[in-house]
């Protein structure tokens, strides 16, 4: 007799990678220090190697950080480092360096809640195979705060528009909405009674498989914001679909599995072979648990 699977646990979604947050910074040295030098990530060697942007490689994904008018997420982003200890270490040393910013980091246990120096909110997780599987090194989530009462119509919005099978729950710090992507990914919508600022531009890119199904009913509703190339296009407003009123903004650049940059390997260094202890073969960081630790 064979064993009972759960083969739902196998499904993957329509959007199928998250790529990157991309946020404006007034000052691409302060950007360095805290998101480079603090955080521990890798800049991008292959793109956007000047002075007006940079490129930050975290996992299989990144930030991307155009200078220029400040944005803020309004929300916050979650990353797995593999070291929390080495972690706060490095963001004690960046702290002179970043005096009269918003930088500051709290560590609580297992996790270290940052902020950048120009407010946006970073939540630092050790690897837990329990929540996150395997990964060791990435970005597991991106939690977009909405208005009260708005969860459920945007969870409708991303399994019907975006063929993303979106569900609802609710923890201690309220209701939300998780929108899964790819293997080890999620974009959560969180109820907030907190004031949103306005919106600033700032988005997200993700890639998915139907490419021109999700940009037809986008079309269908006007709601597609910039018709980019062959393989991307933006859309920013989240909407009730029975009404039209929007619940979220959030600009998403929108690319197809065939995007020249879909599923590009990302370079990630390995912080702890230095210049005192390097051995080489041993450059880059694995950014999954090997499989006994993540069983």
């Amino acid at each position: 007799m064979h064993t009972p699977y759960n083969r739902a646990t196998e499904d993957v979604g329509n959007i199928v990678e998250f790529g990157h947050v991309n946020v404006r910074v007034a000052n691409q040295q302060q950007a360095i220090i805290f998101y480079g030098m603090g955080l521990g990530l890798t800049r991008d060697p292959y793109q956007r190697t000047g002075i007006s942007n940079a490129w930050m490689n975290v996992g299989s994904c990144q930030f991307h950080l155009p200078v220029g008018k400040t944005e803020v997420l309004r929300g916050v982003v979650g990353l797995v480092l593999p070291e929390l200890d080495s972690l706060v270490q490095r963001l004690q040393a960046v702290a002179p360096l970043l005096q009269g910013t918003q930088f500051r980091f709290e560590r609580r246990g297992d996790v270290v809640d940052t902020v950048c120096p120009w407010g946006n909110r970073i939540r630092v997780h050790a690897p837990d195979p329990a929540r996150f599987g395997p990964l060791r090194l990435g970005m597991p989530y991106v939690e977009v705060d909405c208005a009260p009462g708005t969860v459920a119509g945007i969870a409708r919005f991303y399994t019907e528009v975006l063929a993303a099978p979106a569900t609802l729950g609710s923890d201690a710090d309220g209701n939300f909405a998780r929108i899964p992507i790819g293997l080890a990914e999620s974009l959560v919508f969180r109820e907030t009674t907190r004031s949103l600022p306005p919106y600033d531009g700032h988005h997200v890119q993700i890639s998915v498989a139907d490419f021109s199904g999700v940009h037809r009913r986008l079309l269908a509703r006007g709601l597609v914001t910039e018709e980019s190339d062959q393989s991307q296009y933006r859309f920013q407003d989240i909407i009730d679909l029975d009404n039209g009123r929007v619940l979220a903004t959030l600009e998403h650049e929108v690319r197809s599995m065939r995007h020249p940059m879909y599923a590009r390997r990302l370079v990630n260094r390995n912080l702890d072979n230095g210049p005192d202890s390097f051995v080489g073969g041993y450059e880059e960081a694995a950014w999954r648990l090997p499989p006994t630790a993540a069983n």
